[in-house]
């Protein structure tokens, strides 16, 4: 499940191109081009941005990153910090160069366009403090694939998928480095056996609900590379308190993503 997107989070749309919308997101803190018919970002990608809890310094990672959502958050109110994104599909990759100048980044935030399984040949190793990617996780043999290409690849793992993510993240992390993402709560058994197989120990998660008579749909997961064992399990995450109502959790999401964490002036 995914929940609908949210183009009117934040007020009026901007002038955009033919095949692209532009709108103001997080109260008028960023603003986010996307294609019109294509890969349009979801509560998923914010709710990661809020888990996840890198070093307001150093190097990161952004797999897989699209229009660049999770990374322009980030970069926004981290000015300390250097983000990379990497994306495979070349129209998502020049859209999120777009939004990185479009909101004046471009001094802490770059776009590769590049596959995560040539991760060797784009970067050097232990590059990154850490790495954050919301994967395709929809096997191929399961549910009807998209025709909009763009979709298809977002949803399905058709470009890339959690081990190839999690291999790619391993290779470029440096020692203790870490891993944050999020995931069907219907595979959280494989996410755990493969963040293990890649030596990237989960130390914190969280379960996410539409609402509090639904089971749990998603989880976010961070985990630290050669880390020992001892992980802690945070208070679930409710979005809905009743139809299209946001519980309090979920304004404080999007508050705390508008919002630099402390330590974060540049």
């Amino acid at each position: 499940m995914s929940w609908p997107y949210v183009d009117n989070l934040s007020g009026e749309g901007l002038p955009m191109l033919t095949d692209e919308t532009c709108n103001e997101i997080l109260g008028g803190a960023l603003v986010i081009h996307q294609s019109r018919r294509g890969y349009r970002f979801n509560l998923d990608s914010l709710i990661l941005a809020h888990f996840a809890k890198p070093p307001v310094r150093g190097s990161h990672l952004d797999l897989g990153c699209g229009n660049g959502i999770i990374l322009l958050v980030m970069a926004g109110n981290r000015p300390g910090a250097r983000w990379t994104g990497l994306e495979i599909q070349p129209q998502l990759a020049a859209l999120a160069r777009l939004n990185v100048q479009s909101n004046g980044l471009s001094d802490r935030a770059e776009i590769v366009a590049g596959d995560a399984q040539d991760i060797r040949r784009l970067f050097k190793p232990a590059s990154f403090h850490s790495v954050i990617f919301n994967p395709p996780y929809r096997r191929l043999q399961s549910g009807r694939i998209n025709p909009q290409e763009e979709k298809a690849a977002a949803r399905h793992e058709i470009l890339g998928s959690l081990p190839v993510f999690l291999s790619a993240a391993r290779q470029v992390l440096k020692p203790s480095g870490r891993v944050c993402t999020i995931y069907p709560a219907s595979r959280l058994a494989h996410l755990v056996c493969e963040f293990r197989r890649h030596r990237i120990e989960p130390k914190r998660m969280r379960l996410v609900f539409s609402d509090s008579s639904s089971p749990a749909q998603f989880v976010l997961a961070e985990g630290r590379l050669f880390a020992r064992e001892e992980l802690k399990v945070e208070p679930p995450l409710f979005i809905y308190e009743s139809r299209g109502v946001y519980t309090k959790d979920m304004k404080d999401v999007f508050t705390g993503l508008a919002a630099p964490p402390d330590g974060a002036s540049g």
